[in-house]
């Protein structure tokens, strides 16, 4: 599945008082046409796409559709695949922030109104990167509560790992063959020196505690401490164990240079650059997790030479062929996103309208040298990994086919086998 995506962050800065939208500041509002004909003409047949949380969901069970409503049917007359991005890093003002109680049940409800409007969508990352939201929120204090010890990260958490989940739920009994496509930053924490090892330790076991709790994997015992030292009960960890959802999913997981990380004797944290490389940290999480893994995000700038991006997606796509050829089923790869960026210098803690060169296309819609390059790179190799193998394959029913009977059988094989779940030693060792 050759993807990429639209991006539509919008967290709240100033305690609630400025959003940055980035549908907004990309120009994507007044260009959404044009940009689903660009998808198009990549050659490319999925798209991370979402409607705006904070424009659509304007209070419990009250919807504002319009923009969604012409978007979708324009994805779904293109025979575009969306995979449904509902929250992407920020909250409707109403709602206020990840530490609300209530924003889980009201999220699921919103899942499932829009799984009723749009009854042909059928996959969905009902979350966006539900780690890197909670670190940014309530750890480094910089998004939405702007919070920074570790109850505050472990309450983030708990509220936005159960939305994903009981969103999935709700999606389920709309759409029973729904698939999840879970983007999640994959990371990975070097120490610097032996002072810091244990420290490194503990911050490798905190990157896999929201897929532990999404998936209902028992973490391990530091992390339950930690968790129950910060606020989360035992009913509330339970909850996670409680439902098994894990067969519904796509591990998707985020890799950047940024993703890897140095910890020093004191314990504080800054960038490394790539040292293992998305090749060994995918075979980390996927040993994890066993299940298929989509690359879900990727980018780097088009710097001075104009061939650093190109640079980078060959890079990356030798990545993905690699963990191909190790024996990880890998499903898929994206170029995110599609237009150049704005303000992600500052990880949009600042409104600086400042451009970052990151897309397949820049801001007036030009392609750039790394779009062109993965126009070829879909070209070259789309018709040549599905003849590899004929085990493994996403049962995506296409737009085109959503009211066929071929998608009618198989939501009803969906629907029964969600009736009779399987048990035995699979189920067991996820516990």
């Amino acid at each position: 599945m050759f993807c990429t995506g639209i991006e539509n962050s919008a967290p709240t800065l100033d305690g609630g008082r400025t959003r940055i939208d980035e549908m907004q500041s990309c120009g994507h509002y007044a260009r959404w046409q044009e940009d689903f004909a660009l998808v198009q003409d990549l050659g490319i047949g999925y798209l991370r796409y979402g409607p705006p949380l904070h424009k659509t969901l304007l209070g419990p069970c009250c919807h504002d559709w319009e923009f969604a409503d012409i978007t979708f049917a324009d994805l779904k007359r293109r025979n575009i695949v969306p995979i449904a991005d509902l929250c992407h890093f920020g909250l409707p003002d109403w709602l206020g922030n990840f530490q609300n109680p209530e924003f889980p049940e009201q999220f699921a409800a919103y899942a499932r109104a829009f799984a009723r409007r749009f009854p042909w969508v059928q996959l969905y990352t009902p979350v966006n990167e539900m780690y890197i939201c909670a670190v940014f929120s309530a750890r480094l204090g910089w998004w939405n509560e702007q919070l920074s010890n570790d109850r505050a990260f472990v309450t983030a958490l708990k509220h936005i790992v159960k939305a994903n989940v009981l969103a999935m739920q709700a999606i389920l009994k709309v759409r029973p063959d729904a698939i999840f496509v879970q983007s999640e930053s994959s990371e990975y924490f070097h120490a610097e020196n032996p002072a810091a090892l244990k420290e490194a330790e503990r911050m490798n076991a905190m990157r896999f505690l929201s897929l532990d709790l999404n998936y209902g994997r028992r973490v391990d015992s530091e992390m339950y401490e930690f968790l129950l030292d910060n606020g989360m009960t035992r009913e509330e960890y339970h909850f996670f164990l409680g439902h098994q959802l894990k067969q519904h999913c796509i591990l998707g997981n985020d890799y950047y240079s940024t993703n890897e990380h140095r910890v020093t004797a004191d314990g504080r944290v800054h960038a490394s650059g790539e040292v293992f490389g998305y090749d060994e940290i995918t075979r980390q999480y996927h040993s994890r997790y066993l299940l298929p893994v989509m690359h879900t995000e990727t980018n780097t700038a088009q710097g001075p030479l104009g061939t650093e991006a190109v640079d980078w997606l060959w890079k990356e796509w030798a990545n993905v062929l690699r963990v191909r050829n190790c024996g990880v089923p890998i499903v898929g790869f994206t170029w995110y996103s599609l237009t150049d960026q704005v303000d992600w210098d500052t990880s949009l803690r600042e409104r600086n309208g400042h451009v970052n060169p990151l897309g397949l296309f820049d801001l007036d819609r030009k392609i750039r040298p790394v779009g062109q390059a993965y126009k070829q790179l879909i070209a070259d190799w789309r018709d040549v990994l599905p003849t590899q193998s004929v085990c493994l394959s996403v049962p995506v029913v296409m737009p085109s086919q959503a009211e066929g009977e071929q998608s009618r059988e198989q939501q009803r094989r969906a629907r029964y086998m969600l009736g009779h779940p399987a048990t035995g030693p699979s189920t067991a060792e996820n516990n």
